[in-house]
């Protein structure tokens, strides 16, 4: 294989340099004839959205890329060809005087202390009160409400629950398209809590709106006893002997922790392809030869395939919100800070944030009510505002400004762009203007995002791409490959645009209450047979599918992905609405609105009641 690699290679090696050398003379000239000056604070001509190009590789051939992308070959002419056809030298051409925000960590802002009508208590009681039953238009997901409803009336325990759920994970693997959502489970673990959580109910004395209810972590999390693999078969030699905040703070709930959910190998992905032996692929449980997204993957498929209504994940380009969107469920990103990242791998230290997935958006408020709050061993977040859910039960929208930005919001399948449409007219006539926006720079944010995420993954995981490179997934060693070409210079100029981004929103937000996207710009993928053994690289999808996330990540801004209709092979279409950074409330409000946008939620393919 070795000897077919280094053939194949000598055989490029002259067109390749000749193609590069060709690509160079097209986009260079003198510094001075190439450096585009950004003024401070003023928004340049916008550029147009440019599709990311590189070909979709499997097999042989993503072998001989991986091969070729890390020796001196690759890292002088194969690499920087792939960065300059792509775009990624965009930042070498900008000359941006703002100082640089590592970080886009933004102060509370300072309002008058309103006395509030109703507490966030009394807004979640109405949330449970309000829901309609489950079961009385057609399919539709069982969430917090259906675990509760069956646990105070007696019709089942949470032990009940319990043993149910673990017969669903014995089976669900073992067919012939294992599901791959949970990757780790113990059956004495789930039952220990599910007991004492029966007890609580017994002596009606339940900790909390979560008690009871099954959730699942993102493999990313510390959770005792699981091992901390991080998608990986190397990391996690032993049991975890500590939890994760958010683990923590959902056990205090007396949630039941069912296990650790499967997701793309240390995050690089965005398909949830992870064909090595711990994880393999989980299945989209709409359409089981379809991907689920990623990076967390298992934890929207287990939603989504009704082993539990709620699921963490982390989020550092869209790792929360597309499998939501592909799996057709409900996906909150909280503004950077606001739920606590401590016990996750800080892969991303500046992108990354936290946040539920789960079956309806009062599902999410619940979980964002008991998660969001300050952590002493977190380091950002520390001065966030306390987290509340004013409004989200109002009756309509009105009084709220809706901005679009036209031009970016096509930028997706038409099919998509069609059932987005019709919903921006939903919430229009439920009171809610519509405000045209332009969103400046959005292909300078785009490479930007790509630049500091994989430059701080691969600043972080550079012991391992040294010490484990051969135990990598093929497609996580062409990432960290492809990040080690980016300068520090690339990296700070990234950051200055980071302060000019963050900058322009301020504006934005000064005349509108949120921003409206499609959630992504495709339907999930098909799996190919080859991505089962070898996984796959598709840097044009990944980008693609990022393309609606990429701003809330970079600049930290928090948004919320709600399914609102299917294509019609049946995969379901999801959209977007961001905030100003800690305004979760008016996501969820809007949410709350857009999910009955859909009238008619189709059951999945692969699809458990746990509840029967």
């Amino acid at each position: 294989m070795e000897l077919a690699l280094l053939l194949v290679l000598g055989a490029l090696l002259p067109a390749a340099a000749a193609l590069y050398l060709c690509c160079v003379r097209r986009h260079t000239g003198s510094a001075a004839a190439t450096l585009h000056r950004r003024e401070p604070g003023r928004a340049a001509a916008s550029r147009p959205l440019r599709d990311a190009w590189a070909p979709r590789l499997c097999g042989f051939w993503l072998r001989l890329f991986v091969h070729a992308a890390n020796t001196a070959f690759g890292q002088i002419l194969l690499l920087p060809l792939l960065l300059r056809l792509n775009n990624f030298s965009l930042m070498r051409s900008l000359d941006i005087h703002e100082d640089p925000t590592f970080i886009p960590e933004v102060a509370a802002e300072v309002t008058e202390d309103k006395s509030e009508t109703e507490s966030t208590l009394d807004i979640i009681k109405q949330l449970i009160d309000t829901r309609p039953d489950s079961a009385s238009h057609g399919f539709s997901f069982k969430g917090i409400k259906d675990y509760l409803d069956c646990y105070r009336s007696g019709k089942l325990t949470p032990s009940q629950v319990a043993k149910n759920i673990i017969a669903v994970l014995e089976d669900c693997d073992k067919s012939t398209t294992p599901l791959r959502a949970i990757v780790q489970w113990d059956r004495e673990q789930i039952m220990l809590m599910a007991e004492a959580s029966t007890a609580r109910y017994r002596n009606k004395c339940p900790l909390s709106y979560l008690d009871g209810i099954p959730v699942c972590l993102k493999e990313e999390f510390k959770v005792v006893p699981y091992y901390h693999r991080v998608g990986t078969v190397y990391l996690g030699t032993e049991p975890e002997t500590e939890d994760a905040t958010v683990a923590k703070k959902l056990r205090e709930a007396g949630a039941v922790i069912i296990g650790v959910s499967n997701m793309h190998e240390l995050g690089t992905g965005t398909t949830g392809c992870n064909p090595n032996r711990y994880h393999k692929i989980p299945r989209n449980p709409y359409k089981p030869n379809h991907f689920t997204g990623g990076s967390s993957s298992g934890s929207a498929a287990a939603v989504a395939a009704g082993l539990c209504p709620v699921a963490i994940g982390t989020d550092g380009g869209g790792s929360v919100r597309i499998p939501s969107s592909f799996c057709g469920v409900v996906g909150l990103k909280g503004t950077f800070g606001r739920i606590s990242g401590h016990g996750s791998l800080p892969l991303s230290y500046s992108t990354v944030s936290v946040g539920p997935i789960c079956t309806s958006v009062a599902d999410a408020a619940i979980v964002y009510s008991i998660l969001a709050e300050p952590d002493p061993l977190y380091p950002y977040g520390l001065k966030q505002p306390k987290a509340t859910l004013s409004d989200m039960c109002a009756p309509d929208l009105k009084g709220l400004k809706l901005g679009v930005d036209w031009t970016f919001f096509k930028a997706c399948d038409a099919e998509i762009l069609s059932v987005c449409e019709k919903a921006v007219e939903y919430l229009q006539n439920l009171g809610a203007s519509v405000v045209e926006v332009s969103l400046p720079e959005m292909e300078e944010v785009k490479i930007a995002h790509a630049i500091c995420i994989l430059s701080e993954m691969r600043d972080f995981l550079q012991p391992d791409f040294n010490k484990h490179f051969q135990e990598m997934n093929l497609e996580t060693r062409a990432s960290l490959a492809l990040g080690s070409q980016f300068t520090a210079l690339d990296y700070i100029t990234a950051n200055r645009q980071r302060t000019r981004s963050m900058r322009f929103l301020r504006e934005i937000f000064t005349t509108v209450n949120c921003i409206l996207t499609p959630a992504t710009a495709s339907t999930a993928p098909r799996i190919h047979e080859s991505d089962l053994l070898t996984g796959s690289s598709n840097i044009s999808f990944t980008m693609m599918s990022m393309r609606f996330m990429q701003l809330g990540n970079f600049t930290g801004i928090p948004g919320l992905v709600v399914p609102i209709g299917y294509s019609t092979a049946g995969l379901p279409i999801g959209f977007q609405v961001m905030a100003k950074w800690w305004d979760e409330a008016v996501l969820l409000r809007i949410g709350l609105k857009l999910e009955q946008f859909r009238r008619q939620t189709k059951k999945p393919t692969i699809h458990y009641d746990i509840l029967e």
